[in-house]
């Protein structure tokens, strides 16, 4: 089974309008199966969840991190229940707190990469000069509140080079959630494979390892490979205010460029010789361009 993850979340502890409380019925509203507290700088709000959810019947399950928020970027950990000291942040040298943080058992994530940067929000735009990908999880290539164009496309353009350059990083989506007023129709989660008593936590890290992680607004595209072909499909997350479309396209990209299929009738199969070693798929409803993207896949490596 497939579960929706919501990984950067805020409360009332950090920056946010919204109490720990509510944020629970929040994300239990727009049905996700676990979302995370990542407010900055801070863990105040994970007993108070944690409380919440011990004591009354609901259904989300939470993961407890925090985000670091320096003056040259964020790292999200939505898994942190070590609190990691961050005075050894060294802008040239970020590897120090991702090992740090890694060692403690955390999940870690670049944040908004490419978020407007000073003056408009001092120390958003990641800034950081990362040289070993070894201890980052993933880069958050879509934040949702963010402008497409200007701050998501670069996210997803700098995943794409790492990865065809051959780093082994996953990719993931945040809604960065602050206010009521950030709503989550039409907007991109994180999905993974589990099962329905999986420790989210630990099913994250498999995913995040395995690099099995989909960015999607509610429709995804799976792959699975047999002997000599590779058979793509859809998969509709019925996620609330998903958008519909009655066509959509398979592009796959590769160091050679980028490829388009018919996915309208809801599979395909090609044969496995066609495929470079590293194909990083995506679907899109109509037309590949930016504001069509519906799902991010995870890399195909032969």
């Amino acid at each position: 089974m497939f579960k929706r993850y919501e990984l950067h979340n805020h409360t009332d502890q950090s920056d946010a309008k919204i109490t720990c409380r509510e944020l629970i019925g929040i994300m239990e509203k727009d049905r996700v199966d676990c979302f995370a507290v990542t407010d900055h700088n801070t863990t105040s709000g994970q007993p108070i969840i944690r409380k919440i959810l011990s004591e009354e019947d609901h259904k989300v399950k939470c993961l407890y991190g925090m985000e670091y928020t320096t003056y040259y970027g964020h790292i999200v950990c939505p898994v942190l229940e070590q609190y990691v000291p961050w005075d050894s942040i060294n802008r040239r040298n970020p590897e120090l707190l991702f090992e740090a943080c890694k060692k403690a058992g955390a999940v870690t994530g670049v944040a908004h990469p490419f978020s407007y940067g000073d003056p408009f929000a001092r120390g958003c735009r990641f800034e950081m000069e990362i040289k070993d990908f070894t201890n980052v999880d993933y880069i958050e290539i879509i934040n949702n509140p963010e402008p497409l164009h200007e701050v998501n496309v670069p996210g997803i353009l700098w995943w794409e080079d790492l990865v065809l350059k051959g780093e082994k990083i996953s990719a993931c989506a945040g809604m960065d959630l602050h206010t009521f007023k950030d709503k989550m129709a039409k907007k991109f989660a994180t999905y993974i494979e589990g099962t329905d008593d999986g420790d989210p936590a630990e099913e994250l890290r498999t995913a995040l390892a395995a690099q099995r992680t989909w960015v999607s607004s509610g429709m995804l595209v799976t792959w699975e490979i047999k002997k000599d072909s590779v058979r793509f499909a859809l998969r509709n997350m019925k996620k609330p205010g998903a958008a519909r479309s009655n066509t959509y396209t398979l592009t796959l990209k590769n160091r050679d460029g980028v490829r388009e299929f018919d996915l309208s009738g809801g599979s395909l199969t090609l044969p496995l010789d066609e495929l470079s070693d590293i194909e990083i798929p995506k679907l899109y409803a109509g037309e590949p361009i930016p504001e069509n993207l519906r799902c991010v896949a995870p890399v195909i490596r032969k």
